[in-house]
């Protein structure tokens, strides 16, 4: 196959960039990313983006917060006592803290903010609300 077709099991090398060029993740050094499309592996704008592309095809595409991670959803911030967390942890802004929901569902947080009391976590996706810019190059299509 010559070229990306909807079900088809693709290796891509990639780097992944914000809006300023800050690189947030690569596949260089590493071997490519595989996935299939259609299967809700990635997120809609990279699968958007990889679709027609041809065997050995490079370009760069930009993904909107909604075919991204979405936009942050305020929701998914708040308050925590420090009665909550386990003793042993010294909160510290830019930590991440794991949550468990009575279903035995885990939770990735982020201490946003320290208070005297009590700390400020955020359950968002790390690159919710961003714009993403990535890199690509289809290396194998199946």
């Amino acid at each position: 196959m010559t070229q990306v077709k909807e079900n088809n099991t693709v290796k891509v090398h990639y780097t992944g960039k914000l809006a300023d060029g800050q690189v947030f993740d690569s596949s260089e050094g590493r071997e490519p990313l595989q996935f299939t499309l259609g299967q809700g592996q990635m997120i809609p704008g990279f699968e958007k983006g990889v679709l027609d592309m041809k065997l050995n095809e490079k370009k760069t595409i930009t993904i909107a917060e909604a075919e991204a991670y979405g936009p942050v959803n305020m929701d998914l911030r708040q308050e925590v006592n420090k009665s909550h967390l386990p003793q042993d942890i010294a909160p510290e802004v830019g930590m991440g803290l794991v949550s468990k929901s009575p279903d035995g569902q885990e939770m990735n947080l982020l201490v946003v903010e320290v208070k005297e009391e009590s700390v400020v976590v955020d359950g968002n996706h790390p690159l919710a609300g961003k714009d993403l810019v990535f890199d690509l190059e289809v290396v194998e299509i199946k």
